[in-house]
């Protein structure tokens, strides 16, 4: 049985059901939540769903000893980044090397990088007249959004679609794939 921690830094509607569906499963479970900002929304889910849940500082993360210790505490072997909005310090990249992923609201490489997150992107996707978008779930580096691409999905865009409908099309998709990816690469560690 892994352990994971989830990542996040806003609402949590990822995080809840990445809690869900590990709930019953016997290959992983969320051991953790963690976030790096006290007003986030995914810490009461988490509470909700008796899933531990704490935040974390810059300068918490900043600090090796502290953070590791706290992870080491709940046996954390594989860490999902669902809505972080922090670059990773390179001693958890390290740590977690082919054990961290992110998930993009968007197809990599396009609408990727600093700044390009929740409706950023989606506002994009919309004022270039995109035909299709996805998302992208990936490996965590030193790059923001460049590590490996593991899975894409696909969703069409209508040219008519608001930069709302289209994140309501992606989220479905977050949804719907997220969980499993995230179980069938834990289950071949």
């Amino acid at each position: 049985m892994v352990n994971i921690a989830i990542f996040v830094s806003g609402n949590g509607s990822n995080c809840e059901n990445i809690i869900r569906h590990f709930a019953n499963s016997n290959v992983a479970r969320v051991a953790l939540v963690v976030s790096n900002r006290t007003d986030a929304f995914a810490l009461e889910r988490a509470k909700r769903l008796g899933v531990p849940a704490l935040t974390l500082s810059k300068a918490d993360f900043a600090n090796q000893d502290t953070t590791l210790k706290v992870l080491d505490s709940y046996g954390i072997g594989f860490v999902v980044l669902a809505g972080f909005l922090m670059m990773v310090p390179g001693y958890l990249l390290r740590r977690y090397h082919l054990r961290m992923v992110n998930i993009h609201p968007a197809l990599l490489p396009k609408y990727g990088g600093k700044g390009m997150y929740g409706h950023h992107v989606h506002e994009a996707v919309k004022a270039n007249g995109e035909t299709e978008t996805g998302i992208t779930i990936h490996y965590v580096t030193e790059e923001c959004d460049g590590g490996d691409i593991i899975f894409q999905s696909r969703v069409a865009v209508a040219p008519d679609d608001s930069p709302y409908e289209i994140e309501a099309k992606v989220h479905e998709l977050e949804m719907r794939d997220f969980p499993s990816v995230i179980e069938n690469l834990i289950s071949k560690i």
